[in-house]
C-alpha cells in the first residue's frame, strides 16, 4: 500500500550554472581551472552546454514528471565587472524562468552556487570587508528584475563545505595543491589574495565564513525589502553523523564546527536547504569505518538510505524552520544503485514527515552528469547521461523511478 507525501510537495532536480552551462569565462573558478598548478583535475570547458540547451533540460525535467527546477544565476555572467550589468545575461535567465513557468515548474533559484565573478575574487572574495554589501547588491538587483518569477531563493550553496571537508581525511598533497592554486591565481591576477568560495586555506576558513554569513544576512534583508513574501534560505551540507558508544564528544565537536553557525543563522530564514549524501560514524576517538561489506559510492562513501531523513530531522530540530531537501544523490556509474537508493531514502523521509517534521520537498542532485569541481567529469551524479562530445542527453532508469514517485506524490 502506497503512502502519499504532503499536498504541493516539491519534486525536483538540480543543476548549477558553472557545472552545466559552459564557457563561464568571467568567473573565479574558470580562472583557477586555467592557472598552473591547479587543483582542478580538468577544465570545465563547455560543460553540458546548458547555456544553449536549457530548453532541452527543462523539457526533460517536466517530461520526467517533476514539478520543480533548481538552478543558479551566474553572478559572473550577470555582473562581469563591478560596475556592469550584462543585459543579455539577465534576459537569458529571465527566459529560463519563463520557460519554467510555461512548463508548470516551481523555481528554486540559487544566487551563488560556489562561483563568484573574477573581479570579486581579485578583491579577496569573502575576505573583503565590502563583500557582503557587494553580494547583497547583486541579489537585490536580480530580485528587482526577475523576482516575481522566482518561488524560492537560496542565497549561498553549502557555505560550510570547506569546513566539512576539513573533517574528511584528504591527502596532504591535495591541501598543498589547493594552496598552490590560490598562490598561482593570485600571481596571475596580479593581486595579493585571489580567493575562491570553494577552495580555501584552513587558516582562512573562519574569516571567510564570517564574510559569507554577513553576506547571507545582507542579501536576505535586501531581498525582503524588494519582495517581502519571497521565501529566502541557504543550503548547507549535512552528514548523518552517528555515534557508537557513550561518548558523543567528537561527533558534537564536528557538528558545532561544521554546522553550528549556519543552523543558528537559518533560524531567521523561511526554510533551510539540506544537502545530504552520506553518514559518518564516530566514537570517543574519532571516525569509525563503515560496517564491513557496506556498498560504497564512487567517492568512497557508504550507501546508506536513512542518512537523508536523519539529516533532515537534525536540521529541523536545530532550527525550527521548514526543511527543503535541495540536494540528495549518489556518485556512481552504476545507475541500478541510484534507482534503488532513491525510493529507499524517500521511504525514510516519509517516516520523518509522519513524525511532524515539516518538509517542503525533495530535489535530487543532479539532473545531468556534469562538472564536479576539482574532480572534473569523472563522478556521475546525474539522472541523465550527457555525451561529452555531442551533448546528447539520455535519461537513465533512475529518472523514471523518481518521476513515477513524483507523479504519484506517493511511494
Amino acid at each position: 500500500m502506497s503512502k502519499s507525501f504532503p499536498a504541493n510537495f516539491i519534486w525536483g532536480s538540480a543543476v548549477a550554472g558553472h557545472q552545466v552551462e559552459g564557457n563561464n569565462v568571467n568567473s573565479d573558478t574558470w580562472f583557477a581551472e586555467n592557472v598552473t598548478p591547479t587543483v582542478f583535475k580538468e577544465r570545465s570547458g563547455l560543460a553540458c552546454n546548458s547555456y544553449e540547451l536549457w530548453e532541452t533540460d527543462l523539457d526533460l525535467v517536466a517530461g520526467m514528471g517533476l514539478n520543480t527546477y533548481r538552478f543558479s544565476l551566474e553572478w559572473a555572467r550577470i555582473q562581469p565587472s563591478q560596475d556592469t550589468w550584462d543585459e543579455a545575461a539577465i534576459a537569458h535567465y529571465e527566459a529560463v524562468l519563463d520557460g519554467c513557468k510555461a512548463r508548470g515548474l516551481t523555481t528554486v533559484v540559487t544566487m551563488s552556487h560556489f562561483t563568484s565573478p573574477h573581479w570579486f575574487a581579485k578583491l579577496g572574495g569573502w575576505l573583503n570587508p565590502d563583500a557582503p554589501e557587494l553580494f547583497a547588491r547583486y541579489c537585490e538587483e536580480m530580485v528587482r528584475r526577475v523576482g516575481s518569477k522566482i518561488d524560492y531563493v537560496v542565497t549561498l550553496n553549502e557555505p560550510n563545505l570547506p569546513r566539512l571537508l576539513s573533517w574528511i581525511h584528504l591527502p596532504q598533497f591535495v591541501r598543498d595543491l589547493e594552496a598552490a592554486t590560490l598562490q598561482a591565481a593570485s600571481e596571475a591576477a596580479g593581486v595579493e589574495k585571489y580567493r575562491l568560495s570553494n577552495v580555501m586555506l584552513p587558516a582562512e576558513m573562519d574569516a571567510i565564513g564570517d564574510g559569507m554569513e554577513a553576506g547571507h544576512r545582507a542579501a536576505r534583508t535586501a531581498i525582503r525589502v524588494v519582495r517581502p513574501n519571497l521565501p529566502v534560505g541557504l543550503s548547507i551540507a549535512i552528514i548523518d553523523d552517528q555515534v557508537v558508544g557513550p561518548d558523543a564528544s567528537v561527533r558534537d565537536r564536528k557538528r558545532e564546527e561544521v554546522y553550528g553557525r549556519w543552523l543558528r543563522v537559518a533560524r531567521d530564514d523561511q526554510f533551510l536547504g539540506i544537502q545530504n549524501y552520506a553518514r559518518n560514524i564516530y566514537d570517543a576517538n574519532g571516525e569509525v569505518p563503515p560496517p564491513a561489506g557496506a556498498k560504497r559510492t564512487h567517492m568512497g562513501e557508504e550507501i546508506y538510505p536513512p542518512s537523508l531523513a536523519n539529516a533532515v530531522e537534525y536540521g529541523h530540530q536545530m532550527t525550527g524552520v521548514p526543511i527543503l531537501v535541495t540536494e540528495h544523490g549518489l556518485s556512481t556509474p552504476n545507475d541500478e544503485d541510484r534507482a534503488a537508493f532513491i525510493p529507499a531514502a524517500l521511504v525514510c523521509l516519509q517516516d520523518t514527515i509522519a513524525k511532524g517534521v515539516p518538509v517542503l520537498g525533495y530535489i535530487h542532485w543532479s539532473l545531468l552528469d556534469n562538472f564536479e569541481w576539482i574532480f572534473g567529469y569523472e563522478p556521475k551524479y546525474g539522472l541523465i547521461e550527457v555525451d561529452r562530445e555531442t551533448f546528447v542527453r539520455k535519461p537513465k532508469p533512475s529518472a523514471a523511478v523518481l518521476g513515477d514517485i513524483a507523479r504519484a506524490n506517493a511511494i
